[in-house]
Formats: structure tokens, sequence, C-alpha cells
């Protein structure tokens, strides 16, 4: 059996007799018997004194022991015995241990039993009770008060997966709650439709192979499934029931929060917290993002955290052909696929919530990823995998960028731009991201992107995401000022970012009528960016000058129909009937 590292090292062999003659001395008694001398006892006492007088078993519970309390007679200790129960005492709670007394769990309850039956008898305390001899061996009383939890961003108080799950039930109790295999398709076809487009890490081609196998196992062996495995599916099937078009919006919530818990729970059972894989974190990155369409912004966030640690303990953020350069490159593929997943999540995320970001080293190259590993079948159109490639690319770079220069500083109240010139570079460097993307990602007319959608929903999807990002950093850009250093806001700038921005919101909602009202992020950003516009506008007088200017009406009338939309979607979720109150009572000062 191996030694286990941590244990205690043995004790060493007792030393020899020529090592030690004088351990087999002895000593002669009148009578001529030879004897072992009494060694002194070199341990201090522990014991109260009543139990060693009466040589009976003491507990060593303060302020009485068991044994006392019993006999009704006064506990006393030592004081070197009384020195060594404080130091342990306070040595514990130093180190984060529970604040309490030295005395078994059974000691405590009978302690309590019996003390009651004592006091109710004898009211007043005996001159040497054992509460007064024991009380300057006591800590100080420290004053009892109540922490309140704090609700991080205002959202989200309640768990965010209801516990349907026994303790002893495992992987078949999660299993016995699969849809069937025909809800199961429809489910993650709705994913691959909605989901994919936007955050493409997941190999098509690769999870299908390994999605047929599972249904293909007769039920009993399904069973023996890996739990990450099983966690995937269900974490697929929660977000493709987020997308799916149901007359109730309660009915929709309820069925997307059970599948999610499903997907949480086979993660428990695969012990995700010590132990992770591509499946594993991948179910993760997707329960994020339910999370976040659920309204647990706060959930969302600390579980991003465990993602990213995860992925560095993957070594995700190291480049695969500097430490994995035989595996095959698919798998290379993948792994920065999924680094490139977890950095937009993290980035993207934190600038939203006004948070330094977690994943910020790596040496993963941009241009490493390529075409040639792209081998899904996705649209039956000229847009094909190789359209995620360049999206992936286009955002990856946005993502450095706005993680650098927006991120950090704003998480520290540090200024973005330290004088005027640095914002003026800083704004030309977005805007040479902007440049930089292919032609299917910049596009803005509508009618055009219209079309686009009928037979291309995949690259008009991306199209919007990644305009909605662009704009709404760059209308964060514009908007900062800081007088103390001659930083000024650009009003005009930071009003046509934002309607961009804004408007990428409103043409996901013409085109695509399910997604506007379940991507948490795009909602998110289109409320800051009508939050924006208002307060810029309401620093405007109402004069005949303003209210013919052209930006200054077509803002107002985005901010309008912003407000429309969250009364349009805010009937069941409590969010958006939060942003609809702020935006109504914001643009009630707006005089133009």
């Amino acid at each position: 059996m191996p030694v286990n590292a941590f244990a205690p090292s043995r004790l060493p062999p007792p030393a020899s007799a020529s090592e030690s003659p004088a351990r087999d001395a002895k000593t002669s008694t009148p009578d001529g018997e030879r004897t072992k001398p009494k060694q002194k006892r070199n341990k201090p006492t522990l014991s109260c004194e009543e139990c060693v007088e009466r040589k009976t078993k003491c507990d060593r519970g303060r302020p009485g022991c068991l044994a006392c309390i019993k006999r009704q007679s006064t506990c006393r200790y030592t004081h070197v015995a009384n020195l060594i129960a404080d130091a342990r005492y306070l040595d514990t709670s130093r180190r984060g241990g529970k604040m309490y007394m030295l005395t078994s769990a059974k000691a405590r309850k009978t302690t309590d039993l019996i003390s009651k039956n004592i006091w109710s008898s004898h009211h007043q305390p005996r001159e040497n009770s054992m509460a007064l001899s024991m009380a300057p061996h006591l800590p100080q009383p420290v004053p009892f008060s109540k922490q309140t939890p704090s609700n991080i961003f205002g959202i989200g108080s309640s768990h965010p997966f209801t516990n349907y799950w026994t303790c002893q039930g495992g992987l078949p109790e999660v299993l016995a709650v699969l849809p069937s295999k025909q809800q199961a398709d429809i489910l993650i076809a709705k994913y691959f439709e909605c989901v994919a487009p936007v955050y493409p890490f997941l190999h098509r081609r690769t999870f299908y192979v390994a999605y047929e196998r599972f249904w293909a196992l007769p039920e009993k062996e399904r069973e023996t499934a890996d739990a990450d495995l099983i966690a995937l599916h269900f974490a697929l099937y929660a977000m493709g029931t987020q997308f799916i078009d149901l007359a109730s919006y309660d009915a929709k919530s309820s069925s997307a929060e059970f599948l999610a818990s499903a997907a949480n729970q086979a993660l428990r059972i695969y012990s995700y917290l010590n132990r992770s894989s591509l499946r594993a974190l991948g179910a993760q990155i997707l329960l994020c993002y339910f999370l976040m369409n659920d309204n647990h912004a706060s959930d969302a966030y600390a579980w991003s955290g465990i993602i990213v640690r995860q992925a560095y303990a993957l070594r995700l953020h190291r480049d695969p052909d500097i430490i994995l350069p035989n595996i095959s490159p698919v798998e290379k593929h993948t792994r920065r696929r999924f680094w490139q997943a977890i950095l937009h999540q993290d980035t993207f995320l934190t600038v939203l919530l006004k948070l330094p970001p977690t994943a910020t080293h790596s040496d993963v190259s941009i241009d490493s990823l390529t075409n040639e590993t792209e081998v899904e079948a996705q649209d039956s159109t000229r847009y094909t995998g190789s359209t995620d490639v360049l999206y992936v690319k286009s955002l990856w770079r946005l993502a450095l960028k706005v993680q650098e220069n927006l991120c950090s500083p704003v998480s520290l109240s540090i200024p973005i731009a330290k004088n005027a010139r640095a914002k003026t570079t800083l704004v030309n460097s977005f805007r040479e991201i902007w440049k930089s993307a292919p032609s299917f990602l910049t596009t803005s007319d509508y009618e055009t992107l219209r079309q686009m959608a009928q037979h291309s929903g995949r690259a008009v999807r991306q199209n919007l995401f990644f305009t909605s990002n662009y704009y709404h950093c760059l209308m964060i850009i514009q908007a900062f000022e800081d007088a103390e250093v001659g930083v000024e806001l650009n009003f005009r700038g930071a009003l046509e970012a934002a309607h961009e921005a804004i408007w990428a919101y409103f043409k996901l909602d013409d085109f695509f009528q399910g997604d506007a009202g379940v991507w948490w992020v795009f909602q998110h950003r289109a409320f800051e960016e009508a939050l924006t516009m208002t307060d810029l506008l309401a620093t405007l007088p109402a004069n005949e000058t303003n209210s013919k200017d052209q930006l200054f009406t077509k803002c107002k009338e985005a901010v309008r129909r912003m407000i429309e939309v969250l009364q349009r979607q805010g009937g069941s979720q409590e969010m958006n009937k939060h942003r609809h109150g702020a935006l109504l009572t914001a643009y009630e000062h707006v005089t133009i």
C-alpha cells in the first residue's frame, strides 16, 4: 500500500541498549529486589483536578467536564491546562474554524440538559462555583452581529438551479428525466440555429457523432455514459428550450430551468470542481449564458470565474502547437475555439458589469485559427464554416482590445484616456478593427441584412453581435470625458455609436423575433445605449435647431422604440420591468 505523503512521519525506533544504557538501569529496594525507577511525567495534565483525584475519565470540556456536571461538583483545571485550552481555542478561531468550546457534541448536548436542571433548582450560584473559577480563563464575550449577504447586482437572489435531486440517485436519476429522442433533436437543432452561430466553439460534426452514439445505446447502458457528456447534452437542451417559441413565458422558463438543473446535477456527479474536460467546460460555458438569460447575472459572473480557472488548469490558454504539438489538427482547433469562447464570455460580461477581466494570460495566436480544420456542414449557402473563423478572429481582436483598454481601467476607476490625443488614438485603433473585419460582419444596410437573413441567418446573427459589441464599446470611449486632463466628451460621436449599436438589437428583433427576447447581454447593451442617448439628449435645450437635427431626432426615436420593446417583452421578466421603468423615467427629462 503506498504511503500517504501527507501523513505524519513515523517516530524513530527506540534506541538499543548500547545506545541508552541508563534506560535499563534498575534500583534496589531494602529487601534486595530490583525495580525500575519511577519516571517523572513530562506531559502536562489536561484533565480536571476532580477527575485526576478520582481517577475517572475526563472529557476536558469547558466550562465544566461531563463527569463533574453529573457529580455536581466543582470542576477546576490547572493553570497550565487552561493556557493550553485557550491557545487551542484561539488557534481554531484564527484558522477560520467554528467558535466553540472544547467539548464533544454528545457532551455538549448532555451538558445543556443537565445544566438546565441544575440551574432550575439552584437559582443562586455558590461562591466557589465552576463559573467563577473559570471566569479568568474564558475569552472576552464578543457582541453578536448578524451579517446580511449582499446581492451583488440587485437581481438573482435565489439559487439559480432548483434542487430536484436526491443524494443517492446518481446519474440514473438524471437520465430518468431525459427528453425523448424526437424532443432532443428539436432542441439540439434550435441550439445550432440560434446559439452556435454567435458562440461557435463546439465542433458540430464531432458533437453529433457522440450524440447519435449515445442515443443508440440501450436505455440501461446509458447509465454507464460519462457524466460530463450528459451535462453537455442537458446544457444544450436548456439553451435550446430558451429559444423555443412557447405561448407561456413561465412554461418555457420552468422547462429550461429544469433542464439546466439536470445539467448542473450531472456536473456535480462528475465532480467538476476538482476535475474537468472539454465537455464539462462546454456545459459550464453554456450554463453561464443560460444564467445570464435567466436573469442571474450574479451567479453567471461567479460561474465564469470557475470556468476561467478550469481553462487555465486544462492549459487552454497555451498555444497547442507549443505544448501539445502531436495532437490532431481538429483537437488543436477545438482547444483554440474553447479558449476564444471563454475569453469572449469573460471580456464582454465584465465590460457590462464594470468588473475586472480574468482571462488575461494567454499565448494563443489569433492567426493560428485556420479554415483547414473546419469540417462542419452548417449552411447550404455560400456562408459556410469559413465565416465562423472570420467571425471568431474579428471578435478575438475586439475582445483583446476591450480587455486592455476598457475592462481593466473601468473596473479600477482609472481614466480610459490620459489626454485628448490618447483618446483619439484609442478611437482610431478601434476603427482599425472594424476596417479589418470581413464585409459580411460590417454591412449595416437594413434591407441587405433582411435579405441575407432569409437564406443565411448564421451570418446575419454574427453580423449583429459583432456590430453590437463593437459600437457599444466605441460609445463608451466617445462618451468618456475628464476635464482635469483636457479629455472632452465627443457628443455626436457617442450618439452615433449608441444609435448604431442599438439598431443592431432592433434588427435582431425584426429578423429573429425570438432571439431578441432571450439574449441578456444583447438586451443589457441596448438598455445602456438607450440610457446613454437619453442622458445626452436631456442636456440639450429645447429649440428649433435641436429639434430638427437629424441625429438627435433618430436617437430620440430609437429611445422611444426601446421603451416599447421593453414593455412588450417584459410581461413575465422582472428585469425588463425595471429597465422599462428606469428608461421611461430618464426619457421624461428629454425636452427637444
